[in-house]
């Protein structure tokens, strides 16, 4: 099913990713897709997700090259984040994102020029609530069987407003 992300969607995505601190960013190389995790900011969730990075890594250029990029969840349920990055270099959003962990995880500080903001807009999100034990059975029960397992109602796609 898709449609527009009303707020009690998003609130629902935020609820499903807030407390996973790793994220699975895929980019796209000449090559095909590369994933790899990221620390998402502790920041809540409206639509934007924030992560940081260094210019001389590849998903730097990748993201320069393409900014079609997916964000990928896993905890207690799973979600899939398809959207548009962006490159930021805003130094007061820097010091605003930063906490004393990057210090030693990056062995700089916010104000390294080589320092950068990964922002993503979300397009899309598609989520699998794997909290209830009658909709995972339903859902694995018709998979088995090679029926159309949307209607067992695990998972939802919706679209922002572009």
């Amino acid at each position: 099913m898709s449609n527009m992300m009303d707020q009690k969607e998003l609130e629902t995505v935020r609820e499903l990713i807030k407390d996973i601190d790793t994220a699975m960013l895929t980019t796209l190389t000449e090559e095909g897709l590369v994933s790899r995790p990221m620390k998402t900011q502790e920041v809540e969730f409206d639509g934007d997700l924030w992560f940081f990075t260094k210019k001389e890594t590849n998903k730097y250029d990748e993201i320069l090259h393409n900014q079609e990029v997916n964000v990928a969840y896993a905890g207690k349920s799973y979600v899939s984040i398809r959207g548009r990055a962006e490159i930021v270099e805003d130094l007061d959003k820097k010091k605003e994102l930063w906490g004393f962990a990057y210090d030693k995880i990056m062995q700089t500080t916010y104000d390294d020029p080589n320092i950068v903001l990964i922002k993503i807009k979300t397009e899309a999100a598609e989520y699998w609530e794997t909290g209830s034990l009658t909709k995972r059975i339903a859902f694995m029960f018709k998979r088995i069987t090679g029926q159309n397992a949307e209607s067992a109602d695990v998972n939802e796609t919706v679209e922002l407003d572009k």
